[in-house]
C-alpha cells in the first residue's frame, strides 16, 4: 500500500522525504494542506504554491533522480515574516538551470513538457537553484 510520508519538524524548519516514484507526487498536496492550514493564504497563492511544488518534486523524480526508487526527494518548508520559502532537493547529477529552451519560443510551443522551471519561476515571488542544479529554492510572499 501507498502509504504517506511522515512530516518531520524541527524548530521552525519542516522536512518531507520522498522516494523517487512518480506515484508518491500525490503526497505533495497533503503535505501542503497539512503546513499552510496553519497560515491565512489565499486561493490564489495556495494554487501558486502547489503548481511549484509539484513541478519541482516532478523534475526531481523525472529528470534528477531518473526515476531511481533506491534515491530520495527532499522538501524543506521555512517561513521567515510574510515569506514562506521551500526546498525541492534531489540526489542527481543536477543540471545547468541558465540553458534551458524557452519554452515560449515559437519553435517549443507545440512541444509536450518544458514547462516547469517556467512555471516555477512565473508563479513564484523568488526562484533560485543551488547544488548544482539538484536543490530548487521558491519562495512566496503572503
Amino acid at each position: 500500500m501507498n502509504q504517506p510520508p511522515s512530516l518531520n519538524a524541527v524548530s521552525r524548519d519542516v522536512m518531507l522525504t520522498l522516494p523517487s516514484q512518480q506515484q508518491q507526487v500525490c503526497h505533495v498536496e497533503s503535505f501542503l494542506s497539512q503546513l499552510l492550514s496553519r497560515f491565512e493564504i489565499d486561493q490564489d497563492t495556495y494554487g501558486n504554491i502547489l503548481i511549484s511544488l509539484t513541478e519541482a518534486v516532478n523534475n526531481a523524480i523525472i529528470h534528477g533522480n531518473e526515476r531511481d526508487k533506491r534515491k530520495k526527494v527532499k522538501i524543506a518548508f521555512e517561513r521567515k515574516f510574510q515569506d514562506l520559502t521551500f526546498k525541492v532537493s534531489d540526489e542527481g547529477n543536477g543540471f545547468d538551470h541558465k540553458n534551458l529552451p524557452d519554452p515560449t519560443a515559437p519553435e517549443n510551443i507545440c512541444k509536450c513538457g518544458g514547462r516547469g522551471v517556467f512555471l516555477m519561476k512565473e508563479l513564484s515571488d523568488h526562484l533560485r537553484y543551488t547544488n548544482k542544479g539538484r536543490t530548487v529554492e521558491m519562495r512566496f510572499k503572503i
